[in-house]
């Protein structure tokens, strides 16, 4: 029987990871998980699909406050904060999905949800800010200032949520396997760099 391979991929805004995985999954015959795993965490938590795309790899305005003080709003009862409850409904659901068969798994703290699991390959994709603006440009036809400012965003946000989430920092070649220089590479040579590191 063939053994279930997960592949993480973690990236920075407008770097291709979101595509490369994409790639990867159809390329091995693996099933591919991004935005499906909010459809899978709200069928099995009770919460809508709209409030898991309002978090998705983002802070709210109060996310590190909700998440240190665990207060209602009223401040006088522990509650555990929504957002630590979306968290959790996404864990489980990347669990599940990976113990049924693994997968490419894009984003969403999916190395450290997969720490203790065996074949697994986590990789992080980032390029120069010419590339990735570059193509957030070309995808909402805008400005290079606004697609550098929406890269910066997107990152930012990113870092955060997987640093609270996680034990290292977001990004940092030492926790991956594997970083892919989109920038230098191109998507394409990416996906069989990553293809022959399994």
């Amino acid at each position: 029987m063939k053994e279930k391979q997960i592949i993480t991929i973690g990236r920075e805004l407008g770097s291709g990871g979101r595509e490369i995985g994409r790639r990867l999954a159809k390329e091995l015959d693996m099933p591919y998980y991004d935005k499906e795993l909010l459809v899978e965490a709200a069928k099995k938590s009770g919460y809508s699909e709209a409030v898991f795309e309002m978090h998705d790899e983002k802070p709210t305005s109060s996310f590190l406050y909700s998440l240190a003080m665990g207060v209602s709003n009223y401040g006088l009862t522990y509650q555990r904060p929504l957002v630590l409850d979306l968290y959790l409904a996404q864990f489980d659901t990347m669990r599940k999905l990976a113990e049924e068969g693994g997968g490419v798994f894009i984003g969403r703290c999916a190395d450290h949800v997969f720490s203790d699991l065996p074949n697994v390959l986590n990789v992080f994709i980032h390029a120069d800010m010419d590339f990735r603006a570059g193509r957030v440009m070309e995808w909402e036809n805008i400005s290079r200032e606004k697609a550098v400012a929406i890269c910066k965003r997107g990152d930012k946000d990113r870092s955060v949520y997987y640093n609270y989430y996680s034990d290292h920092d977001w990004g940092d070649s030492r926790y991956y396997d594997i970083t892919v220089n989109t920038g230098k590479l191109g998507i394409d040579k990416a996906v069989e760099l990553i293809k022959a590191c399994l």
